[in-house]
């Protein structure tokens, strides 16, 4: 079994200052088939985890039980609240909930009512996905959801519908963009929009040690403009590439034969892209944000130099997924 009295469960399994060390992370953490892992299991791997933390590992376990356990606690619970997250907006719903939602998209493009009812499903997901990754420490109430909600979906619907009427006499391809461009102009929406408490009244920033320090809104803007570039970058390959491999293929004589068969494909195709960009777009920036002090507030910059002096060079914070 080996020593595990010394073992560190929050420790990083890989190096989080590299993408590559991130991208390995996110592999572990979004596999899709830990939705296939019941409450039950999950509850109980959240108890092993806990009871390492306060070193009270049960007897004979092992470490890669450790580290399975500590794999579905990342991938189920909020990092903040501790709390089981809903299934659908958990990040390793990514791919089977966002296949789905993509290949009917990027199928159904033509006509209007097929578009209006495609984005309002497709935001109805964003928004609790955004909900679910949401910085914890920073409440927002049920009016602010539904506004935030109300202001994506809008966006989304106009900028499709808009683009969609727009594109009627431009060549094909374009058209079959419609829906990324859409995606693209809701996320940069609806994410700040179900973060807004984060801008009002900024977030929780720590030191190095989690020692909290105060609440920042310049860390909050950086949090959630990463998290918006993040997002786009997750759905641009398949929403871009696809289109164009689907206006190529589309011209064969046996593809005529089996139309039926075209959303099922690109849903398929589009699983393939996610399986790979979900983890690699989480990637992109640590989780463990930080923003130098000096670029801080004025009011909360001198309150921490004059509390740690240069002992505080950056503070940190959860920008979220």
């Amino acid at each position: 079994m080996g020593d595990l009295t010394t073992f560190n469960i929050d420790a990083d399994r890989w190096d989080q200052t590299t993408f590559i060390g991130r991208l390995k992370h996110f592999f572990n953490i979004t596999d899709p088939r830990t939705v296939l892992v019941s409450n039950k299991e999950l509850d109980k791997a959240k108890v092993l985890v806990e009871s390492c933390r306060s070193g009270n590992i049960p007897a004979n376990t092992t470490q890669e039980q450790l580290y399975y356990a500590k794999r579905l606690y990342d991938s189920a619970f909020h990092p903040d609240s501790g709390e089981r997250m809903n299934l659908i907006g958990r990040m390793s719903f990514q791919v089977p909930g966002g296949m789905a939602l993509t290949g009917f998209m990027l199928q159904f493009y033509r006509s209007v009512p097929a578009v209006v009812f495609w984005q309002w499903v497709n935001q109805s997901f964003n928004a609790l996905v955004n909900y679910t990754n949401r910085n914890a420490a920073s409440p927002i109430t049920v009016k602010q959801m539904g506004i935030a909600y109300v202001s994506a979906t809008s966006t989304a619907l106009a900028t499709a519908v808009g683009l969609n009427l727009y594109t009627k006499k431009a060549p094909p391809l374009l058209a079959r963009w419609v829906p990324f461009i859409a995606v693209a102009a809701a996320n940069c929406v609806n994410i700040p929009m179900m973060r807004q408490q984060e801008l009002i009244n900024g977030i929780t920033v720590t030191d190095e040690s989690d020692n909290r320090l105060g609440n920042s809104k310049k860390a909050a803007v950086k949090g959630i403009t990463q998290v918006v570039v993040s997002r786009i970058t997750m759905a641009a390959p398949g929403m871009i590439l696809l289109p164009i491999l689907m206006e190529h293929l589309e011209k064969y004589p046996f593809m005529q034969r089996i139309k039926v068969l075209h959303a099922p494909l690109q849903v398929l195709l589009a699983g393939g892209f996610l399986l790979f960009m979900v983890p690699a777009a989480c990637a992109l920036f640590p989780q463990r944000c930080s923003l130098e002090v000096s670029k801080l507030e004025p009011e909360l910059r001198d309150r921490i130099l004059a509390r740690y002096g240069d002992n505080v060079q950056y503070v940190y914070f959860n920008k979220g997924l």
